[in-house]
């Protein structure tokens, strides 16, 4: 199978959805029509077609297989190369497991119970705080300890509940790249008895960047050994990998589905690995750059401004 990712693209101020293929993107529709798919088929966004994966995947994996023949005939031309990405699709919900690496849970003073004697801690994360790959995160005066948090997403793509470990995986529909933003300090409370508030602390509006494309399960042969990496200003933070992770992708999934009813397009960030600001005791400032990247899914870049009032 060709490597390819869905993206969702802006040209001439309307918003398409793509195939990328090698590094090049290829309007989806344009593409249906050359290889004789309808494209009523793809035309409706990748959010309507993680509705119907098990159709849709298929259909999406053909038209890569054909992009390279149409490319040499010269029937088929990439997108200018400055093309701009949007989020691939709106994420239904935002799912987040806290603390899922060793070393992460270490550098921020969480002590963890035996793995044997615990399960996954997921919290929700507000869908409003996507962005894409090069948008800014804001930085609001509320927050001075602004973090970053590189984090493998999956993506759903059936309906399922009380999903067996052992079927998890076949209930993904593909992965993309998600950096968890942080406001350490708000994620802590002192007016209440609980004194952990995730939610607060991580769902500010630009929280969330995600993309730059949703690459499908099939093109990932193993999730769970994939290379996790951050940079700010071009400096290593994070340098992980998912095979880390305390609980698997099978067993976050498992997990959920034992409490709700998954859906297509509900997405679930998995975990980041040590590297993170509190954990080197610096934070992000306006003017820094983020580049968060994972191993046969992509990168995206962020800059961070200060919000103006």
């Amino acid at each position: 199978m060709i490597w390819h990712s869905l993206a969702t693209y802006r040209a001439d101020g309307i918003e398409r959805t793509g195939l990328v293929v090698d590094n090049a993107l290829y309007d989806l529709a344009g593409l249906a029509q050359l290889a004789d798919v309808d494209p009523v088929r793809v035309a409706s966004g990748i959010g309507a077609m993680l509705a119907d994966w098990d159709a849709t995947a298929p259909t999406v994996a053909g038209l890569a297989e054909c992009v390279p023949g149409l490319v040499s005939r010269g029937m088929l031309r990439a997108q200018p190369a400055g093309a701009r990405y949007a989020i691939p699709y709106q994420p239904r919900r935002i799912f987040a497991t806290a603390s899922n690496f060793y070393e992460h849970a270490d550098e921020m003073g969480t002590k963890l119970a035996a793995r044997s004697e615990s399960q996954p801690y997921i919290f929700m994360k507000a869908e409003t705080s996507v962005v894409p790959t090069g948008a800014a995160v804001v930085m609001p005066p509320e927050t001075s300890r602004l973090d970053w948090e590189v984090e493998l997403a999956v993506v759903i793509g059936k309906t399922c509940r009380h999903v067996p470990v052992e079927q998890a995986l076949s209930v993904i529909a593909g992965y993309t790249v998600f950096n968890d933003i942080s406001a350490r300090e708000l994620n802590r409370r002192t007016d209440y008895p609980f004194s952990h508030d995730w939610f607060r602390g991580k769902s500010f509006d630009t929280f969330g960047p995600m993309g730059p494309w949703l690459v499908p399960a099939a093109c990932v042969p193993d999730p769970q050994n994939l290379r996790m990496k951050l940079a700010v200003n071009g400096e290593t933070m994070q340098d992980g990998s998912s095979a880390e992770m305390i609980f698997s992708i099978a067993e976050q999934i498992a997990y959920l589905s034992r409490i709700l009813t998954l859906h297509p397009g509900d997405l679930i960030a998995t975990g980041t690995p040590d590297g993170t600001g509190m954990g080197r005791g610096i934070y992000l400032k306006p003017g820094d750059t983020m580049v968060a990247s994972i191993e046969g899914i992509g990168s995206i870049e962020n800059p961070v401004v200060a919000e103006q009032r």
